[in-house]
């Protein structure tokens, strides 16, 4: 049975994600990549456009699909090796999180709802990710079964 998660990272990292294919989370680190596994879902949610940069962006801006069963290491540069995990993402729209807050149950607290995303990597469930799903993707998924029917007629980003 798919999980479905968020992944916290600014706009311009899930970028370079999407077009690699791959997510990582949490500065590289192999524990939340392992809690997920083939066919999960994961929406990313960018709270600023770049790392280390105020900037707001606060939009979920990436969508995809959990590919394969491998945590493995990438180094990016000397001496920093974070983890990754393949990921199928679709095209879709960046959406604000604003105007969904109301609707979105696990941000218990609607006025620090920010705080919710503070350990970068969450899981919610099925209901708050079709929520998400409609308005990045433009059709409500009614179920597991609809999205991976419709996975077939979704235009991958790579």
């Amino acid at each position: 049975m798919s999980r479905y998660w968020i992944g916290v990272a600014s706009r311009e990292h899930v970028q370079l994600g999407v077009a690699g294919g791959f997510c990582q989370l949490c500065h590289g680190k192999s524990g939340p990549l392992k809690r997920m596994t083939q066919g999960d879902w994961i929406v990313y949610y960018s709270p600023t456009e770049r790392f280390g940069e105020a900037e707001p962006c606060q939009s979920f801006t990436a969508i995809g699909e959990v590919a394969g069963n491998t945590v493995y290491p990438f180094e990016m540069a000397p001496g920093f090796v974070p983890c990754r995990r393949d990921v199928r993402f679709f095209a879709a729209a960046a959406i604000p999180i604003r105007p969904l807050l109301d609707r979105l149950s696990f941000i218990k607290d609607k006025r620090k709802w920010g705080y919710v995303f503070r350990f970068g990597h969450l899981e919610i469930p099925l209901s708050d990710f079709q929520i998400i799903a409609t308005e990045m993707l433009g059709t409500l998924p009614a179920h597991q079964e609809t999205i991976h029917e419709r996975q077939l007629a979704l235009p991958l980003v790579r």
